[in-house]
């Protein structure tokens, strides 16, 4: 099964005399399960595929399948619902620095479902406790490491559920160490979910947990590899 179809897919900056091709035919599919890791120098396009993919951008030539879904022509109602069955980490873990720790998974949870506090509670304190922050489910962002920071937003975008997971540059502040750690750990939730994980990174040590790599340069795609 196909979590996302693309086809020649061009995407454009800017209008006019300054109109920019940033996407030129780029062709992908990702499969159900898939951990597939997109390569390449700043500037290539990984991003901006990112976010088509994840609905932050609305399609503009070719086609673009989530689950089945076309997002080319589609209203910002129908990005907005797709957006929600999409779990999101980024290298800034964007942690609300006025809720704890477990505040700011609930607040996730209370986003995506229709729950009883008492479920939205449980939830949030045992996704917690998968990422290794048990002891710091109370702890505010601005008492916990960076490490410990990407772990909630790991528990974050994992919590619902989600069939995608769509990760852009998550260790590039952490130390390798810790790095590793944080991967290891989406590779091994996201397995036990059987979701799918896109990850652009620039990190080499992180290759070998991912099933396909794509490599990127100037908005195309050149390559996909299998990295095992």
């Amino acid at each position: 099964m196909k979590t996302i179809e693309i086809s020649n897919l061009n995407h454009y900056f800017g209008k006019s005399n300054l109109k920019k091709q940033v996407l030129f035919n780029i062709n992908l599919d990702i499969y159900a399960g898939e951990i597939v890791i997109l390569t390449g120098p700043s500037g290539s396009g990984k991003t901006t595929l990112l976010s088509l993919i994840g609905g932050l951008r609305s399609v503009q030539e070719g086609s673009l399948k989530h689950l089945g879904k076309e997002l080319n022509g589609a209203t910002e109602t129908e990005l907005v619902r797709v957006r929600r069955q999409i779990g999101y980490i980024f290298q800034a873990h964007n942690l609300l620095p006025f809720l704890t720790a477990r505040q700011n998974v609930e607040m996730s949870i209370q986003l995506h479902q229709h729950l009883s506090n008492k479920e939205i509670q449980e939830r949030a304190k045992f996704i917690l406790q998968e990422v290794g922050l048990g002891n710091r489910i109370d702890y505010y962002p601005e008492s916990l490491s960076g490490g410990q920071k990407q772990r909630v937003a790991i528990a974050r975008a994992l919590v619902t559920h989600p069939k995608l997971v769509l990760a852009d540059e998550p260790t590039a502040a952490l130390d390798s160490k810790t790095g590793r750690d944080v991967v290891n750990l989406m590779q091994t939730l996201a397995k036990e979910q059987k979701c799918t994980i896109l990850l652009v990174t620039h990190d080499n040590r992180i290759l070998d947990i991912a099933d396909r790599i794509v490599h990127m340069e100037d908005g195309v795609m050149l390559s996909t590899s299998l990295s095992k």
